[in-house]
This record gives C-alpha cells, structure tokens and sequence, in this order.
C-alpha cells in the first residue's frame, strides 16, 4: 500500500504525461490549421500588393522574376481563357491551359481560390491561391503558391518552440508537484509520529501545523484529542487509585470487624461452653456468665447498628426526627452512660443551656462518638463546652497530625501511625454524615501530643 504522498505523486504524473499528450495532439493541429491559414492570408495579401505593380509595369516578367527572388514564391499571371501568360519558376510556352485548375475555378466563380497538390511542373507539394482581378476592362487570374514542404518546415519549428516552452512548464510545475508532495509527506510524517506516540501514551510537544488548513484543522484537532485522552487517563488514574484505596479500605474494614466481633464472640461462646459443661454453677457465677453473654451480645448488636447507621447515611435514606430539646440535658445523659464504662475518668461540662431543633437521637449519636473518642485517646480530662452556636468536645490527647486532619472523617479510615484506631473507621465518618444531614458544619483542630478540639457548628 502506497503513502499518501506517493499516491499524490503519482497522479500528478499521470495527470501531466495525459495533459502533454492531449496537449501535443491539439497543440500540434490547432497550430497547423493556424500556420496554413495565415500562410494563404499572406499569399493573399502579397496576391493584392502585386496587383498594384501590374499597371505600372511594362514588363511583367521581369517584374515576376524579382518577385520570386525576394518572396520565394511561385507566381503565375492567367488570361481569362487560361493562358499562361506570365510564370516564375518555369517557361510559360511549357505550361498548358490552366482553365481547369481547382483553384482557377473557384476564383472564376467566387473571386478567390485555393488548393494543395503536387506540381508535376515544379516537382513539389504547393499550396496554391488564385485570385480574379480587372486590369482595363481585361480579366486576369493571379496566382501564387508556397512551398508544402517549407510551410511544414516553419511549422516543425514553430511547434519545436511551442514543445520546449510547455515542455519548461512542464518541468517547473513537475518541480513544484515534488515540493508539494515532499512538504505533503512531512506534515504527513509528524501526524502519523504523533499518533503512534499518542498510541504509547508517550510525551511528546505537537506543534500546530500552519502549511494549509487542512493540516492546521487536523493537529488542532489532534491535540484537542491528546487534551481529552491525557485528562481521561487522568481521571482514569485516579478512579483506579480511589478503587485501589477503596479495596484497600474494605479489606481493613473487613479485618477490623472481623476482630471486633472475634472478642465477644470468643467471650460469648467461652461463657456458655461453661454453663453448658457444669450445670452445677451457683446461681450468682451464673448469672455473672450470664451477663458477660448478654453484654458482648449487645456489643455485637451495637457494631452491627452502626455500620447500618452508617450505610443509611451515606446512601441519604436516614430521615430527620426533628424535635427541640435542652443541649445540656442530652450531653448530661450521655455523660452519665458514658461513666459507667469509663469510671475513673473525668468530663467536665460548661456553658449554658441552649434550647436546639435537630434530632435528638442522631445528634446524641454524634456527640456521644466524639466524647468517647476524647476518652479513648486522652489520659486526662475531657471538656465539654456549650456556647450560643456551638459545642466543643476537647481533650489534651495524642493530638492528630496535619496530613491526617482532613482524612479523619473519611469513611473506614483509621490512623494507626498516630496511636488513633477510630475503631471500625465509622465513628467520624457517622459523626460528619449526621452533622452535614442537619446542615451542621463539624470543625476539628488538633496538635500532635497536645490534644484536639471537635465542634459542632449550629449554622
């Protein structure tokens, strides 16, 4: 399969040797039918001018002779009966009547006349033009005649001439094809260089052909591709790193419940193999089993609420229950719940008493996750501080770095490098989804080994 230049190439090849025949051919006839025909105007007209001299001249032979010498033309003077009476190139007494000559009747009847045919007087191909004339009251027929051989030899030459001009032209439109073809093949070249780099997702800078339109259209356009191409395997890049983390994310969650729910269930199946191997257990062992069994069971029950919680949330189909209730009475509740897990520690509440409409169990919810965290990764006390638009949860903890401030809240994220656990990764995610579901803003400041500050904006 040929190149486009090639192919370009080669129809204008074509094209030019077609052009040069049809050329050469009508060239060649319009040329000769041009030649022939100014050829007869000229004896014509040296026909009319030698009309002038023959009433001034006493001697026509003479005169003939000198005509032949400077025009080279073959002259003949005829009686209106044919007679011969004046010839250039031979003895008039040799010629017979030319009455009959083609060319004098056609003078005779329409004043002018012409043929081309062999002379067996002069041996040649003559080109031949009668013209009937009036010379006191007396008719006489003029001829002259011009050599076939010589018209064509002066044709041959005119033609040479006119073959060597088209033949120039010919050679610098050739030239210029080539230039075209060549520059054709280059923008060619750098198209088909950068498609192939493009192909190999290469870098590569594409400069904006300006040979022609064509060419400037389709780079622009290639590059509007490359532009489009780059983003989407941009965009492609980071969806395969978002599912790489998000497999990643699953996997851990996956081995975090699976260690969450490992505890109880050991503690769980531990007790009841117990109770079921000695039946013989005093009632309070029992029931101290027994209430081991019952509150791994609500742990379990608890994960397996928030990851539903969580779920609901994140797909938006948790509905809203608003009611207005006292801020400080709910965070004194959730204190109280808390304390009886964390009883040698510490919360502290301050503020006053605000009146809020949101709901009550989500936002409970919420505030819950962030006192239990302050506790979790804070050995000393936790504030708890209400003002006219806010709440803030704060603890002088192990603090959170600056890279993971903005990822804490991130669903199934948790930091291990800082000593956070975050447990299953849902706590601040469910904390952040609840604030946002009510129109809340969540605000987080934190200082590595200094402690950290969650509030809740009530906007």
């Amino acid at each position: 399969m040929l190149k486009i230049h090639q192919l370009f190439f080669r129809k204008f090849i074509i094209l030019f040797c077609l052009i040069a025949v049809i050329w050469g051919v009508v060239v060649y006839f319009w040329l000769r039918d041009i030649y022939i025909d100014q050829t007869k105007k000229n004896l014509s007209q040296n026909i009319d001018l030698f009309t002038i001299y023959i009433e001034k001249s006493s001697d026509l032979e003479t005169f003939s002779k000198k005509f032949k010498d400077k025009l080279n033309l073959r002259l003949t003077i005829l009686k209106e009966d044919g007679t011969v009476i004046v010839e250039s190139d031979k003895s008039k007494e040799l010629l017979e009547n030319h009455i009959n000559r083609e060319e004098i009747i056609q003078a005779r009847n329409f004043g002018m006349g012409e043929s081309i045919r062999y002379s067996t007087s002069v041996n040649k191909d003559l080109l031949y033009i009668a013209k009937k004339i009036e010379v006191n009251n007396d008719i006489y027929y003029i001829r002259m005649a011009d050599d076939i051989v010589k018209i064509k030899s002066d044709f041959t030459a005119l033609s040479i001439k006119a073959s060597i001009i088209f033949a120039l032209f010919l050679v610098f439109a050739f030239f210029i094809t080539y230039q075209i073809s060549t520059k054709v093949k280059d923008e060619t070249d750098k198209v088909l260089e950068y498609l192939k780099k493009l192909t190999k997702k290469e870098d590569i800078d594409f400069e904006i052909s300006t040979y022609s339109q064509e060419f400037n259209k389709i780079t622009k356009l290639l590059q509007s591709v490359a532009t489009i191409l780059a983003k989407k395997e941009k965009k492609a890049t980071k969806k395969t790193a978002k599912l790489r983390l998000a497999n990643q994310q699953k996997d851990d969650i996956i081995s975090a419940i699976s260690h969450e729910f490992k505890n109880p269930i050991a503690v769980i199946v531990g007790y009841a193999k117990t109770i079921k191997d000695d039946p013989t257990l005093n009632k309070e062992i029992l029931n101290k089993f027994l209430t081991k069994i019952y509150n791994n069971a609500n742990k379990m029950s608890n994960i397996i609420d928030r990851l539903r919680l969580s779920i609901k949330l994140e797909e938006g189909k948790q509905n809203l229950m608003y009611s207005e209730f006292s801020l400080k009475n709910m965070v004194q509740e959730i204190i109280n719940d808390l304390k009886e897990n964390y009883k040698n520690r510490e919360i502290i509440l301050s503020g006053d008493d605000i009146t809020i409409k949101a709901d009550e169990m989500l936002l409970g919810i919420a505030i819950k996750n962030l006192i239990e965290n302050g506790l979790k990764y804070s050995d000393n006390d936790v504030k708890i501080v209400l003002n006219k638009n806010k709440i803030d949860i704060i603890d002088n903890g192990i603090g959170i770095s600056k890279e993971n401030v903005s990822k804490i809240t991130t669903k199934y994220y948790r930091v291990s490098n800082d000593g956070w656990n975050n447990s299953l990764g849902l706590g601040l995610s469910i904390v952040k989804n609840i604030v946002n579901l009510h129109g809340f803003t969540l605000e987080l400041e934190s200082l590595e080994d200094e402690g950290s500050t969650f509030s809740i904006v009530f906007n």
